[in-house]
């Protein structure tokens, strides 16, 4: 039998997510204040909405009050659906911060891990080169070191949110890639940065330190500033850019669960990004190409070739004509009366259900239960929940390109005005139809 929380099990200032399975909270802890817990919970929520979506969609378990009519099993289906997704919403909310802080500390151990290798690097080539341990080596590992530890401070400042990894989270809750990217490049600039100022205050004769600040120049890092400029013009044309569309409802966006490190490489769907990825790739290639450099000539700004820097250009261009792009709000192209099989041809009327067909109506992202539950249709002046259709393992209704819903009986006859309304908040064009008497 689980033990009862006690407050001696941390610090008074210790955040919950910081507390390891313990007496106070063990593996299988129900306290629901413990990562434990939570993952638990929301592990039940999940596997409840499961099987419940699966046996709704056999038909078991349907009250047979509501079999004479299909329209109301259809629309308790989908309020129990519902319900149970709203389960899971809270459930990932709640285990939410303790995810934010399990990824700041693995953000925290392996840029200490990368601290690590450079040292073991620095050891082996010492070991195996003519040149033995030098200076440049000492002031490497000093500002690797310096910066590590003033983001590890300011990650455990603001471990609940994701440690120093915070500034690269988008308005989303994704990681940014154009964000990472803009970060790589300007914390290599300042461990470089660092690196040189050390060397400088271990300079005794004047002109070593003459030829030092001389290999500071514009002459020696054009390319190097170059690439950084180009990724920091790049993050703050995408974020301009993004919110511009979304604005303008010619981009939707759904706010993610969490930040994950696999969103440097997907889209919001989680779909692989051709984009994404070769603009990482290629900024990660030529940060490797400088920091040789820099190791070949540890006294002055290490120099990016001005061919890598077009090639770091033509990829952000690759990368801004794909956010420009990408996205669009949702069409609607055509809306049809539904005919059940031995029904003869009938004009739209009150109760009958419209196929709206188009796409865009369940954006990136939105695939789960609780956010295809918020798609809705206007119809006329009434605001009509689109139900949730089960079928095993997802959901007939909505889909992205076709949605089913009913007139309800509220609507007058005559022209009225369709309008599909998503997940993201985004609304489509009006399409007209005519509601018969």
């Amino acid at each position: 039998m689980a033990e009862e929380p006690s407050s001696e099990a941390a610090p008074s200032g210790a955040p919950e997510a910081a507390r390891p399975a313990s007496p106070a909270h063990p593996a299988d802890c129900a306290c629901g204040d413990c990562p434990q817990s939570t993952r638990a919970a929301l592990r039940r929520s999940e596997e409840a909405l499961a099987e419940l979506r699966d046996r709704l969609a056999r038909g078991d378990g349907i009250p047979p009050a509501l079999g004479h009519s299909p329209e109301a099993s259809r629309q308790w289906i989908s309020d129990e659906l519902t319900e149970a997704a709203r389960e899971v919403a809270a459930g990932t909310e709640a285990h939410g911060r303790f995810r934010l802080a399990r990824l700041a500390d693995r953000a925290s151990f392996a840029l200490w891990g990368v601290v690590v290798a450079l040292a073991l690097g620095q050891g082996v080539t010492a070991l195996l080169g003519d040149r033995g341990w030098t200076t440049a080596r000492t002031t490497a590992l000093l500002a690797a070191a310096l910066v590590a530890a003033v983001l590890t401070v300011v990650g455990r400042a603001h471990r609940e949110r994701g440690g120093f990894l915070a500034p690269l989270v988008g308005e989303d809750n994704r990681l940014s890639t154009s964000r990472a990217v803009a970060a790589g490049w300007l914390l290599f600039c300042g461990v470089t940065v660092l690196m040189l100022a050390f060397t400088l205050a271990g300079l005794g004769d004047g002109g070593e330190r003459s030829a030092l600040l001389d290999g500071l120049g514009p002459t020696h890092g054009g390319g190097l500033l170059a690439a950084v400029a180009l990724s920091c013009a790049v993050t703050v044309w995408v974020r301009h850019t993004v919110a511009t569309r979304v604005r303008g409802f010619r981009m939707q966006k759904v706010r993610a669960a969490g930040p994950r490190p696999a969103d440097l490489l997907t889209d919001d769907a989680g779909r692989g990004s051709f984009p994404d990825t070769q603009y990482l790739l290629v900024n990660a290639a030529a940060m490797v190409l400088v920091g040789v450099r820099l190791a070949r000539a540890p006294r002055e700004l290490p120099d990016l070739p001005w061919g890598v820097a077009l090639l770091l250009a033509v990829s952000a261009l690759t990368y801004l004509g794909a956010k420009y792009t990408e996205g669009a709000r949702p069409v609607i192209q055509s809306v049809v009366r539904v005919r059940e099989p031995g029904t003869v041809v009938a004009p739209i009327r009150q109760g009958d259900e419209l196929e709206i067909r188009g796409s865009g109506f369940v954006p990136a992202g939105a695939d789960s239960a609780q956010r295809l539950a918020e798609t809705v249709v206007r119809i006329g002046g009434l605001t009509v929940p689109v139900p949730l259709v089960p079928r095993r393992g997802g959901f007939d209704n909505p889909r992205d390109d076709r949605l089913v819903v009913c007139v309800p009986a509220e609507v007058e006859p005559g022209r009225v005005e369709v309008q599909v309304i998503t997940a993201a908040g985004t609304e489509s064009g009006r399409y007209r139809v005519t509601v018969a008497d």
